[in-house]
């Protein structure tokens, strides 16, 4: 049985781009439904960083008090080790202004819990879980709307969602964007990455960032609340020879990069307790067709470094919701509508080049000298001694690490 619904606006994917972007349409009263393929929000190694950028916008929405009581570290500063042991302070979130400089780590699953429960305030406003997109449905060349069916169910019941646009949010592997005929052109990425959980202990470092490095490894762990969320990198297409290698021999090179984790790595039972994320670096030439469009990951697929994926699909969700609540409002149709999502992919394309670029730089200058074991003689040194000498520096590398370029701002009247 195929059932036939509509709405005003149908976003694909319940992520942190989709969910404040109905969030912010219900706040504009436009009729919008959020369609999330999975049952909850509750899975791990996700993007979990929540930069100043989205903290400040939290609070413009009235949700900062709300965000504050979610269980959350934060990281004020990033540095790399030097050969000595020292470290080199490159980026210090101390020169922001308050109460915007720190980076937030906050579970995914709670920031989305936080986001839905704000949105179904709006009587506008509505989500379904554990449906997924199938395909889009076109009139004339028109999207039109999109095929949903139950994503655990094969038997269940199918739907047709109609609607004015479609906001494909659904991620790096995008349903919507292949059925659409968008193809993104992709970029190298020299590494994968494996993401685990180490216990934390006291006297752990609670707010800092710095990576490890032991010949050709790379490490990277991020303070949370009850536990160490832990990036392991390699070059792409190790995961075949690390998981033959075995969990022993990937519990010494843990220890090796970081002997402070050396008396814990046993709770890394086994390989299957690693997860590899398959890095990819991607970007749509041409984000939107008549009646969708393509925001986050999947215009715009980000690599890890710098850990700024989540917050650009925010501010893609924000500078969406203020190009097309107004039109929506205002009765566009057809090419006057289409020349709101062309108007989206304008403003958001320069930051999303600006932030592949420079992590482009940090895989070069990073990731590839470390593979061929140079920074054993330390980091690059220019940025390090500009950093050193020049305290400015320090809180402009903050800066672009916590904003972001072209950081958005909530819409008057979507603020509370």
């Amino acid at each position: 049985m195929v059932t036939v619904s509509r709405t005003t606006v149908a976003v694909v994917g319940g992520g942190p781009a989709g969910v404040v972007l109905g969030l912010l349409l219900a706040r504009a009263g436009i009729a919008v439904r959020v369609v999330e393929k999975h049952d909850d929000f509750n899975r791990d190694f996700r993007g979990d960083t929540v930069h100043a950028s989205t903290i400040r916008l939290l609070d413009e929405l009235a949700l900062g008090e709300r965000f504050a009581a979610l269980p959350q570290s934060r990281l004020d500063d990033f540095s790399l080790p030097l050969p000595d042991g020292s470290r080199a302070l490159l980026g210090d979130f101390s020169r922001l202004r308050p109460p915007y400089d720190h980076v937030a780590m906050v579970p995914q699953w709670d920031l989305l819990d936080l986001l839905v429960t704000a949105a179904r305030e709006e009587p506008s406003f509505e989500i379904t879980m554990g449906l997924a997109a199938t395909a889009t449905i076109e009139e004339n060349g028109v999207v039109t709307g999109v095929h949903l069916a139950p994503y655990r169910d094969p038997d269940g019941g199918t739907e047709e969602l109609r609607a004015d646009v479609v906001i494909a949010c659904d991620g790096r592997d995008s349903v919507l964007r292949s059925a659409a005929g968008l193809h993104p052109r992709s970029f190298p990425v020299p590494f994968d990455t494996w993401w685990f959980r180490l216990p934390r202990e006291p006297g752990d470092a609670t707010t800092a960032l710095v990576p490890a490095f032991s010949g050709t490894d790379v490490l990277l762990s991020f303070p949370r609340p009850d536990y160490h969320q832990v990036a392991y990198f390699a070059p792409k297409g190790s995961d075949a020879a690390l998981r033959a290698a075995g969990v022993e021999s990937f519990r010494a090179r843990v220890a090796r990069l970081r002997p402070d984790f050396a008396g814990r790595v046993d709770t890394i039972a086994s390989m299957d307790d690693v997860h590899v994320l398959d890095v990819r670096m991607d970007r749509l030439t041409r984000w939107w067709r008549p009646g969708l469009l393509c925001i986050g990951d999947a215009a715009h697929a980000m690599s890890p470094a710098g850990g700024v994926g989540i917050n650009l699909a925010v501010q893609d969700a924000v500078a969406t919701a203020a190009i097309l609540a107004p039109a929506l409002g205002r009765g566009l149709r057809g090419a006057d509508l289409d020349r709101a999502l062309a108007a989206v992919q304008r403003r958001r394309t320069p930051p999303a080049v600006v932030v592949q670029t420079a992590q482009a730089f940090l895989h070069r200058v990073v990731f590839e000298r470390a593979f061929a074991g140079a920074l054993q003689a330390g980091p690059p040194r220019l940025p390090v001694l500009l950093a050193r000498y020049v305290p400015p520096v320090r809180g402009l590398y903050a800066r672009g690490i916590a904003f972001g370029p072209l950081p958005e701002h909530a819409p008057a009247w979507a603020r509370r």
